[in-house]
């Protein structure tokens, strides 16, 4: 997408504001606004509508909105196949990822320096949010290559495993203590409970578990839903009575500094996938395949 005008166009039409587009390219509010009367005076058409804060796509603005979209796909798949007739196994140009809050915090970006380091000529953007947000992402085509976690699958997405995961129960550590006694269910479910917010595949692996033994969440003893594993973790350690729901891959450093321990439950496992996902039917440009290849060789080496 050559002109930037439209660049900046597509941004106020993906995010429906002046300033989340001015945000993500770098450009004041003023100036994306006169993008945007440029753009309508080139075209004699009126292409938004605005009242007050609320920004609304006209009917020329969705068919605008469609060609800028097709356009900048069309640019970016001539760059991935100009730069393979020069070197098959090299990768450039934009790749936008979406990880869900565990992935994001505590897989992924441990692995992004190397892959920088092999694929120099790939930008790369990361978007930090739950499991259903990075699915409503990748079908507004605002993401390349996603990775998530949970149980609901969308029929319009491909979902590949990628590393197995477990959720446990936590709660804070006493200096000194012994080790945690695994705990019979109903007692352990009777503690006020810190849990993921709705939407995170956490709390949905956590609720179809408990469903399976005919148990209601809504029955339960929530202290508060929190909408990332820190700030769950914080709360546990200030919380002596809490019991929270949280990633294994997430505790290294709670479980060595003794500020937290596991607390394992009588009958209640709670094993899920982490799994990369993508448009179903889509093919992935070079640098979201060179990506997921290098991802899993890593996590395939380090697990």
């Amino acid at each position: 997408m050559s002109d930037f005008r439209l660049r900046v166009f597509a941004a106020v039409a993906r995010h429906l504001s002046f300033t989340k587009a001015g945000q993500e390219l770098f450009v004041s509010q003023p100036a994306v606004t006169k993008h945007i009367r440029e753009l309508e005076a080139q075209y004699g058409q009126r292409l938004l509508e605005r009242r007050g804060n609320r920004v609304s796509l006209t009917e020329a603005g969705r068919l605008l909105h469609a060609h800028a979209e097709a356009a900048a796909a069309a640019q970016q798949q001539l760059e991935d196949q100009l730069l393979g007739l020069r070197d098959p196994n090299e990768a450039a140009g934009r790749l936008r990822l979406g990880a869900s809050t565990t992935l994001s915090q505590y897989v992924l970006p441990g692995l992004l320096p190397a892959f920088q380091a092999r694929y120099p000529q790939v930008q790369l953007s990361f978007l930090n949010a739950n499991s259903e947000r990075i699915a409503e992402a990748l079908l507004r085509g605002e993401l390349d290559l996603g990775f998530v976690e949970g149980r609901t699958k969308s029929q319009d997405l491909h979902y590949e495993l990628l590393l197995p995961d477990e959720l446990v129960a936590v709660r804070r550590a006493t200096p000194g203590g012994p080790p945690a006694v695994p705990l019979p269910r109903a007692d352990a479910l009777a503690h006020p409970l810190v849990l993921r917010e709705r939407g995170s595949g956490t709390l949905e692996i956590l609720e179809f578990a408990l469903r399976a033994q005919q148990i209601k969440l809504s029955a339960l003893p929530v202290a508060i839903y929190l909408d990332s594993t820190e700030a769950i973790k914080r709360y546990l350690e200030a919380a002596p009575t809490a019991l929270g729901f949280v990633s294994r891959r997430a505790l290294d450093r709670e479980l060595a500094a003794g500020l937290l321990e596991i607390v394992p439950i009588q009958g209640l496992h709670l094993a899920r996938q982490f799994e990369a996902v993508s448009v179903q039917g889509q093919v992935l440009a070079r640098p979201a395949q060179r990506f997921l290849s290098f991802v899993q060789g890593q996590l395939k080496g380090g697990k």
